[in-house]
């Protein structure tokens, strides 16, 4: 098909300046604003139910455990806040639900008091690491939370406390992950936060990744300088900055102790550090080394046969000659499509349709002669690291893998200086002071570990938190509990079917991809049956899913970087669908969270985001690009960039099609991909096009969200057209400054949209003119993906660090303008079937089935209204006042009778009314009226008892 690209010359200048940071002012400011908006909002009272699921569990940061008695603990999740447990993890409480933020980078807690201070900002660099707002500090386990500084550090290394004071504190600080910052370094207080000495500072890209101190003498400390550079397409995680330091005066002072003469790796090559304190002595420090392994010369290296360098220089005729079972062999050890066979290539070689070089550049720009980098390896010093020493005396390979950013920490045990633990994507653990390991991993154990607490009283008894939550051995690891019973899920995308009950679909951060009936209850029961309602369907990091309306067994998902598959549920079969670029193309660019569609007018078509937009007409099995590359054309870097991360379709039309990039570029084309146009000219550069959705009410009108996350810019960038992306107006209006990930229109009121954010869920009742804070019941958390199921008229709410929630919005959905111009407004209610079980338990160890009836409706000013319920012929069987909101409110009645109208209705009604074993008295079947009253209004509503 011929393409024809159409677009403005001024719309593909690209800007490369960096937006600026908010600053920490801007921040207050929003926080602020956010407290004012839930206290004021019109849904204040409307309920989030979280739904979980648990079993999967979220990434931990760290653990904090009570040295005397270890069933008491805290884990603090990566985005999911702090827990608190005091039965050994068999269940937990948040006790950071009332914060103004849930990311967690480190905790310390000085346990005589009970002070803990948390360090918000995760720490380990990775691509969904949120950033914090300062230090928070509690002194009555979470009920009251002071923020005591140091707010523009975004993300903290480490906390520690001197054991004799908690308001002497030193703090690591790594700051911000996408941009330079004065605020990172080493920080100290002895006022308990209040005043912040900086005590160490390198340069504006060099933060503190790990501090320790000596067990019994907090003077002698460590600290781990690290320096990094992230950007979208690119992460340097090493640096001649970073290094280790030591300070004698407990964190006043430092000096660097890692030079030349140390021992110690020096260079530009020096990555993350991590220690472990044994005494006033002896110290390890684990070490991503970055540095190249150098160059093997194998004696016995295979020099038959085809390799990728082959073909960058061999010409035509050259080409022609091989021999083709040895060209066959590549093709397929490389995993080319079966169609190139080695006579299809040369046929297409002597056509000059491809060059030989084609073959080389279809499998990418990877450099193949270059050795592989140190990684992990372990160092240890006698003498207060004045001298180190390598421990391991091979590569330490299969523990950090790419990832050693991500890892990095080291722990020793308290009666055993040559016994330690490494952590990475394995638990793994040493008898010999780091020479030689085992590994402790085991089959019910989440890989990448960041946490171990190493009991300093009981030898072999560890607490070790992952990405897959928290797991506990008595016996050094060879036997592990799982002690996933909350739910910190950290979801990425989520999405529903149209069964009954539906079934929720999402996919997690190292989690897999997961789905489970909507109406499944979070408990223990799972463990007595052996049937968890929630089933993993794909491993890795989970991505989108798409489920075939027509057939909900089959489903279309996966993991990191397009590796997406077509999965039969029923008969178990996986078809792996991601696509292929043609020889003599560059390879396809795909996002870590490639975009999939399945086409609203046909089920069988499948949209797959690249840098360009890819269709399939047979679910993925064949497939054919529709679009020239839509991006600004990609970065060098070791991150794909240039990619598209939305791809949306108009229910109004087949082909009417959107596109967002990852650099900030939204296209549409009218006629299913034969022409493009960049929409995106007039709206600020460079940002995340993080959401992009075509109306499903007015054909022209189009939303798009824009996230500067990767800028570390905050802004709230929102905006809507109506004339299919030519000209665009912001409807960010009220909601505060939080990058936007997702923005969804409701199915039956046009007016009505939801918007996540990285801090919370909004609501709009007017299109975007003013928003309203839609909290209750859910923690200020990151949302990453909204899903509304229509005929249950249920908004789902994916979080990154708290499950899944659900809200009934189906009176939202008729807030009309009309209702919102009302004094008071009662919702109609649902017929309710009567049982006899009601307050009735099964025996006298059983809690009794209760009813409940809510009555929802809407006042335009605080108020107290007076309920009364009565029956058909008028009989007052129950009243009560109830103090309103502005906004929603909900009237929670028992369906049973008061003392006077139980009086009332036996005087009229000659029968027996039985009271529940619970002592109330429930009303029988028939037909019953609601009356409020007050503001001057009255308004009525009936329902029926069945």
């Amino acid at each position: 098909m011929k393409q024809f690209y159409l677009i403005l010359l001024a719309s593909i200048s690209i800007s490369t300046a960096q937006v600026q940071p908010t600053a920490p002012q801007k921040v207050d400011e929003s926080l602020a604003a956010k407290k004012t908006m839930e206290a004021n909002s019109l849904l204040k009272n409307l309920p989030l139910k979280n739904i979980g699921p648990t079993i999967m569990s979220g990434r931990v940061a760290d653990l904090e455990v009570n040295p005397n008695d270890p069933t008491e603990f805290y884990v603090g999740y990566a985005s999911g806040g702090v827990w608190h447990t005091q039965n050994n993890g068999t269940s937990f409480i948040p006790i950071m639900d009332n914060a103004p933020t849930l990311n967690v980078g480190d905790i310390a807690v000085h346990w005589p008091s009970k002070t803990i201070y948390v360090g918000t900002g995760e720490n380990i660099s990775s691509r969904s690491s949120y950033s914090g707002i300062g230090i928070l500090k509690t002194t009555d386990n979470g009920k009251i939370w002071e923020n005591k500084g140091l707010k523009d550090a975004h993300h903290f290394g480490r906390i520690i406390i001197n054991p004799k004071d908690p308001n002497e504190v030193v703090v690591g600080v790594t700051g911000h992950l996408y941009s330079p910052n004065e605020e990172r370094g080493m920080y100290k207080t002895r006022d308990g936060g209040d005043t912040w000495q900086k005590t160490l500072f390198i340069n504006n890209t060099t933060g503190i990744i790990d501090v320790a101190f000596a067990p019994n003498d907090f003077s002698i400390q460590y600290a781990a300088a690290w320096q990094k550079d992230r950007k979208a397409w690119n992460f340097t995680g090493n640096g001649n900055a970073s290094g280790i330091y030591i300070s004698t005066d407990g964190g006043n002072s430092w000096s660097k102790i890692s030079t030349a003469e140390s021992g110690f790796p020096t260079g530009d090559g020096v990555g993350r550090i991590g220690f472990a304190v044994y005494d006033e002595n002896t110290v390890y420090a684990v070490h991503d080394n970055q540095f190249r392994r150098p160059k093997k010369f194998d004696e016995n290296e295979k020099t038959t046969g085809l390799s990728k360098e082959d073909f960058k220089t061999m010409s035509n005729a050259d080409f022609q000659k091989l021999d083709n079972t040895e060209l066959d062999t590549f093709l397929k050890d490389n995993r080319f499509p079966k169609k190139y066979t080695a006579t299809a290539v040369k046929q297409l070689v002597s056509k000059n349709e491809v060059k030989p070089v084609d073959l080389a550049l279809y499998l990418g720009d990877g450099d193949e002669t270059s050795s592989p980098v140190i990684g992990a390896e372990v160092y240890r010093s006698n003498d207060a690291g004045k001298t180190w020493k390598k421990q391991n005396e091979e590569y330490i390979d299969d523990l950090f893998y790419s990832y050693g950013y991500v890892f990095a920490q080291v722990r020793v045990a308290a009666n055993n200086k040559d016994k330690i633990y490494l952590l990475g994507v394995p638990i793994i653990k040493s008898e010999d002071a780091g020479k030689t390991y085992t590994s402790i991993q085991k089959e019910n154990v989440h890989v990448d570990h960041h946490s171990l607490w190493v009991n300093p009283k009981r030898p072999g008894h560890l607490i070790n938190g992952n990405d897959g939550g928290l797991n506990i051995s008595y016996d050094d690891g060879e036997h592990w509990i799982k002690n996933n019973s909350e739910p910190v899920g950290t979801f990425f995308a989520i999405n529903i079917d149209h069964q009954e009950p539906y079934n929720v679909y999402g996919g997690l951060q190292d989690n897999g991809v997961w789905m489970g009936p909507h109406n499944a209850e979070i408990d223990a029961s799972w463990q007595e049956t052996g049937h968890n309602p929630w089933k993993g369907v794909a491993g890795g990091d989970g991505m989108q899913i798409q489920i075939d309306r027509r057939n909900p067994d089959i489903i279309f998902t996966g993991s990191q970087f397009g590796y997406y598959s077509r999965i039969d549920l029923k008969n178990d079969k996986r078809t792996f669908i991601r696509p292929k670029h043609e020889l003599g193309e560059k390879p396809y660019r795909f996002n870590w969270e490639s975009p999939i569609l399945l086409s609203p007018h046909n089920q069988d078509i499948l949209y797959f985001g690249t840098n360009k937009l890819i269709r399939s007409m047979d679910q993925g099995d064949t497939w054919q690009a529709i679009s020239p590359d839509l991006t600004s054309g990609g970065k060098e870097g070791n991150v794909p960039f240039g990619t598209l991360t939305c791809i949306s379709e108009s229910p109004f039309q087949f082909g009417l099609l959107y596109t967002g990039s990852d650099d900030g570029i939204a296209q549409v084309s009218k006629d299913g991909g034969s022409r493009w146009q960049i929409i995106s000219g007039s709206l600020k550069k460079d940002l995340w096009v993080s959401s992009l959705v075509a109306s499903q009410h007015k054909k022209e009108r189009v939303y798009l969200a824009l996230s500067g996350y990767r800028w570390d810019d905050f802004t709230t960038y929102l905006y809507e057209s109506n004339d299919y992306g030519k000209t665009w107006k912001s409807i960010s209006a009220n909601i505060p400054n939080s990058p936007v990930n997702v923005i969804i229109e409701d199915p039956e009121n046009e007016n009505l949209l939801f918007v996540g954010t990285d801090n919370g869920l909004y609501a709009s009742f007017d299109q975007g003119t003013s928003w309203e804070a839609f909290q209750d019941g859910m923690p200020s958390i990151a949302i990453h993906d909204l899903v509304i199921q229509p005929e249950a008229k249920h908004l789902l709410v994916g979080t990154h660090g708290r499950s899944i929630y659900k809200a009934d919005i189906s009176n939202v959905q008729k807030m009309t303008p009309e209702v919102l111009q009302k004094d008071l407004h009662i919702y109609p209610l649902e017929n309710i079937k009567f049982s006899e079980r009601w307050g009735n338990a099964w025996n006298s160890w059983s809690k009794a089935s209760t009813p409940g009836l809510d009555i929802t409706f809407y006042s335009n000013r605080d108020e107290v209204y007076q309920a009364k319920i009565k029956s058909y012929d008028d009989i007052l069987v129950s009243e009560t006042d109830i103090v309103s909101d502005k906004g929603i409110n909900i009237l929670s009645y028992d369906l049973a009778f008061s003392k006077i109208g139980k009086l009332n209705y036996l005087k009229k009604h000659k029968t027996e009314l039985k009271t529940a074993d619970d002592g109330k008295t429930y009303l029988p079947k028939g037909s019953y009226s609601v009356e409020l009253k007050g503001n001057g209004k009255t308004e009525l509503v009936t329902f029926e008892i069945e």
